[in-house]
């Protein structure tokens, strides 16, 4: 049963940076995507009020799955069943759950490269097949209807992300619509990663489901909502099989979403003047990064439309962006993430910034590692034909 899977090499620089905190240093942490923030404080205040009243137990809010299903309608107009929406201990469990009751083991499922570790890995995890699809600039690093109608086999299944990681790039409704239907065509089914909804820079990011009813949907607490260690999310099934497989894996393998983090969730939903606080704090740290880095010699840059990732281009001054960022964090205290857990292929001349963090930090950041990259460009790493 044992699949062979690769680390997620920005944990590892993670241990690293916490490390080097214990011995003094001071650390600014953007290697990964959590937002600094904490969760809302109406969210904050009913866990308390919760672990005061109530013991807790296994449990499903009916309460947090309407308010789930109501966003969908206040969104993007698409009414959802709240039967239909299984609460999970975050994204991770949705998608296992997503790709265990759609697929059989051996099934094909296309990934955009670059994409999102988990995706790679939990498939091979689960013994399903992933097939790779290199989404360059060209493409703004996203999947299209092109590449999935051009694949010689129609995969099973493909996992689209909008925003993505570790890009930030949002595909286009018209892009969706394409995608959407090339899969009704060739009888692929759809997993739509909406984890980073909320999380825009440039317009509303629709759903997948404004396009297909039966796309299996995966979104969490963990980003907008600003309540990643709280590790509650959410798969929204169709009816059916699919929805009573996924029922019958959730109970088996997870239980139930963590209770004081289904109270506090549902409160967090009546926090959005909060939360689009956060939002204008990202869209500072985003600017003043896309105003710093083109003069650190970083030219070629994703467009990061969502999210809070900057995926970047130095392949001009190495070949191993593993090293680089250990390099980095060593030299300079700011922790990132190597490009090769993200595109296995290409991934060794990209990094990726998370700018969820303070504004303040990402200032402090920037005046780091300004002469770090003036004095790399200078004397660079190994690359191709050097």
């Amino acid at each position: 049963m044992r699949a062979e899977i690769e680390p997620f090499h920005a944990i590892a620089i993670s241990r690293l940076a916490h490390q080097l905190k214990m011995e003094g240093r001071s650390i600014i942490h953007m290697e990964f995507g959590q937002p600094s923030t904490g969760a809302p404080s109406k969210a904050i205040a009913k866990a308390h009020e919760i672990l005061d009243a109530e013991a807790m137990g296994y449990w499903e809010s009916p309460l947090l799955r309407e308010k789930i299903a109501q966003r969908y309608q206040t969104l993007y107009g698409v009414t959802v069943e709240p039967e239909r929406i299984v609460l999970t201990c975050g994204a991770s469990p949705a998608l296992v759950l997503a790709l265990s009751s759609a697929f059989q083991p051996g099934d094909r499922i296309a990934i955009a490269r670059p994409g999102y570790v988990a995706y790679r890995n939990t498939i091979k995890a689960l013994h399903l097949t992933p097939v790779e699809i290199a989404c360059g600039p060209e493409d703004r690093f996203q999947l299209t209807a092109k590449h999935l109608a051009e694949l010689d086999q129609a995969p099973a299944g493909v996992i689209v992300a909008s925003p993505a990681n570790p890009t930030g790039t949002i595909i286009t409704p018209e892009e969706l619509e394409a995608i959407a239907k090339v899969c009704r065509e060739r009888g692929i089914r759809i997993i739509s990663d909406e984890i980073y909804h909320g999380l825009t820079y440039a317009g509303r990011t629709p759903s997948m489901l404004e396009f297909t009813p039966d796309a299996l949907i995966v979104n969490s607490f963990s980003k907008y909502f600003s309540m990643a260690g709280w590790r509650l999310g959410w798969l929204l099934t169709p009816a059916g099989e699919d929805l009573e497989r996924a029922r019958a894996y959730v109970g088996n393998l997870f239980l139930t979403a963590p209770s004081l983090a289904q109270h506090a969730g549902l409160a967090a939903m009546d926090c959005i003047e909060e939360l689009e606080g956060h939002i204008a704090v990202y869209r500072r740290n985003r600017e003043l990064m896309l105003e710093a880095l083109p003069a650190l010699g970083l030219q070629q840059i994703a467009p990061p439309d969502g999210a809070f990732y900057i995926w970047a281009d130095i392949g001009h001054l190495t070949d191993d962006s593993l090293s680089f960022c250990k390099d980095l964090l060593r030299d300079t205290g700011v922790c990132t993430a190597p490009g090769v857990d993200f595109d296995p292929v290409e991934g060794h001349r990209f990094i990726r910034f998370s700018f969820a963090v303070s504004t303040a930090e990402v200032e402090e950041a920037l005046r780091r590692i300004t002469p770090w990259f003036s004095a790399r460009a200078a004397n660079p790493g190994p690359s191709p034909g050097r």
